[in-house]
């Protein structure tokens, strides 16, 4: 097989280029059109973003857990618990479990995944792609902040959507449609394999969503009691996707975000997985290899091909110059995936934990550290690629969902009682999360520990480990339920003031909460906020006012006066490129332009029509597509469309 680089040409390479030089030209828009030097500026966008670029959310979040998050007036997700429960134990420990699963499961992913696909693609060192990913993704997280992330991502948004439909396309011309490929996927066998054994050949269910519930890979009840956790903690808990609805004007705004993105995530299935399936028909050897050294050969890879399905696809039927810039969309979409974890990294870092170390320090500070903690995560993620490189066995999508059924289940089940349960108090909390979180890393520990077989060995696992990850997740969200339902009832309630605000059926009261500072502060706290922001407004005037007296003809201290000057305002450049310059008004004293749930009659019903129809397709196509194409054919294989 020819190396895919050979088949990238001068065109391709000029697409890529003007791609990326689209994305910075948005970046430096976002970078001269927003505030980035205060907390809620660089942390969550000044608070005025619309409807459109706000395009991954759920719609659970947006109706139920999002007016809750608004009401209380927070600004990240752990500090939500503050509010709800009081103490600190566990907005610092949900800021810390939320930073470990970004390492896990998506800043380590992103950079292996993108430096897999840029090894293939141009045949560079693994580590040294991961390092070009690096550089680019820094210049937007560092000076950026997340109006730059939301921009790129919403041009990465529309490119990415043409670009894919157009590969659609090609694919299924080539592989002859769509119900010739029912047929021809299920004969795409890689022609070296291993004799005798099930290698290589596809699944009898392949086309089947929701399976059967003991004998297969992905069993139904599983599937829809298992992947819901997973799913409420990132779509509904997690900070990343809740830093973007409150970033939204209104809640308006964001709900229509949530609707629009409902509509858009029913093309991955036909853009994506459908053109995965097709790569696979098209190059069973390369996609589809079982023989370890024919793996080496196809991806570099000795487990398995699949994760490189989509990209074989695109070098092996897109025409020069579209194939450019479809490479270049892939690449700049790991980027934009990248930036958007590092600005809700930083924020939880710097909000959560750092203020809990030095509650007086100020917003340069904040921004400061916010920005040190992306090189900190960047290390460590580092680190763990050569662990995903040996345990993910070919599939990153598995692994994903490993970890996360391992980690999210008890996150996904405290967030959605403390939501819906008054009752519920700090102590039923904490317990709830310490149960979850032994249990849940014992079992991540033993699946590390005993990888699964390969599909010529037996299987020798001990039951704990063989039971179906989704299983598991069903088990761990009730164990930590219980716990923290148990616990609550034999400990004393919570304050009452704590459920002001902060549960779905409290969300529109007015009373006044006891810990509420923006109402209680105390004199001396403008005193010293006030003192602080003076502080960093003459730290910028002396900047300009350092430089020594001049008297006429003294070139030296004119030249002296010169360097300064080139010194101060190479610092301000540096400052204003940084998002860390200091502006006239005091940015820990912002109001929140999203602290309102109401919503106009017409817009409102507008939104819950809407909800009520992509909730109807969302159901209508996992009915269709959980129906056996070749339930009246018992040797599919065998048989094609005339």
């Amino acid at each position: 097989m020819a190396t895919l680089s050979t088949n990238l040409i001068l065109w391709d390479y000029c697409s890529i280029g003007v791609y990326f030089l689209l994305n910075i030209a948005v970046g430096v828009y976002a970078l001269c059109g927003h505030n980035r030097s205060t907390v809620s500026g660089y942390f969550l966008a000044g608070r005025h973003m619309w409807w459109l670029p706000s395009i991954i959310l759920l719609q659970l979040m947006s109706w139920v857990f999002l007016p809750v998050f608004i009401s209380s007036g927070v600004c990240t997700v752990p500090e939500y618990m503050n509010k709800r429960f009081g103490g600190q134990r566990i907005q610092v420990y949900l800021a810390l479990l939320s930073l470990v699963l970004y390492i896990f499961t998506k800043i380590s992913v992103d950079l292996y995944s993108g430096a897999l696909f840029i090894n293939q693609v141009f045949h560079w060192n693994i580590y040294g792609s991961i390092v070009a990913l690096l550089l680019l993704t820094a210049v937007f997280t560092i000076t950026g902040g997340l109006a730059a992330v939301i921009y790129t991502d919403t041009l990465q948004f529309f490119i990415m959507i043409a670009g894919a439909l157009v590969v659609m396309s090609k694919a299924f011309y080539e592989v002859g449609g769509y119900e010739a490929l029912q047929y021809k996927y299920m004969q795409a066998v890689p022609e070296l394999r291993f004799q005798n054994t099930s290698c290589g050949i596809p699944r009898a269910d392949s086309w089947v969503m929701l399976r059967d519930p003991v004998n297969s890979d992905l069993p139904w009840p599983a599937f829809l009691l298992g992947q819901t956790p997973a799913s409420i903690w990132y779509w509904c808990a997690d900070q990343m996707m809740i830093q973007r609805t409150l970033a939204s004007k209104n809640l308006s705004h964001a709900k229509g975000a949530t609707l629009f993105a409902a509509y858009a995530k029913i093309l991955p299935f036909f853009i994506i997985i459908l053109p995965g399936m097709i790569s696979r028909t098209l190059f069973p050897d390369d996609v589809a290899c079982v023989l370890p050294e024919e793996c080496m050969r196809a991806c570099g890879s000795r487990s398995s091909c699949y994760n490189s399905a989509y990209p074989r696809l695109v070098v092996g039927i897109m025409p020069a110059g579209l194939k450019g810039i479809i490479l270049a969309v892939m690449l700049s979409a790991l980027m934009t995936d990248l930036t958007s974890i590092f600005n809700s990294a930083s924020t939880m870092f710097s909000l959560d934990l750092w203020r809990r170390v030095r509650p007086e320090a100020k917003t340069r500070e904040l921004l400061i550290v916010g920005k040190l903690c992306i090189v900190g995560l960047v290390v460590v993620s580092v680190a763990w690629v050569p662990v995903i490189e040996e345990v993910q066995s070919g599939q990153l999508f598995i692994y994903i969902q490993k970890v996360g059924a391992y980690l999210s289940p008890p996150i996904a089940c405290v967030y959605s009682m403390a939501i819906l349960w008054k009752r519920m108090n700090e102590r039923g909390a904490f317990c709830g999360l310490m149960v979850g979180l032994a249990i849940g890393v014992t079992r991540m520990v033993l699946d590390f520990s005993y990888p699964p077989p390969a599909c010529w060995q037996d299987e020798s696992r001990p039951f704990i480990v063989r039971l179906n990850f989704m299983y598991f997740a069903v088990l761990l969200f009730w164990m930590t339920a219980i716990t923290s339902a148990t616990v609550s009832l034999m400990t004393q309630p919570p304050d009452s003031f704590r459920v002001i605000r902060t549960t779905f059926w409290t969300r529109f009261e007015n009373a006044e909460r006891d810990d509420d500072r923006r109402r209680n502060m105390e004199p001396e706290d403008y005193i010293r906020l006030n003192k602080e922001l003076e502080d960093d407004i003459r730290w910028n005037m002396e900047l300009e006012d350092d430089i020594p007296h001049l008297e006429r003809g003294d070139k030296e201290a004119a030249t002296e006066a010169d360097g300064s000057q080139r010194l101060a305002h190479t610092t301000k450049f540096f400052l204003w490129l940084c998002g860390l310059q200091t502006q006239q008004s005091d940015p820990q004293m912002e109001e929140s332009t999203l602290n309102s749930l109401e919503e106009r009659p017409r817009t409102k019903l507008f939104l819950n029509i809407n909800l009520v129809l992509v909730l109807a397709v969302g159901v209508g196509c996992f009915v269709y597509y959980s129906l056996d194409p070749f339930s009246g054919n018992s040797e599919p294989r065998l048989k094609m469309p005339t």
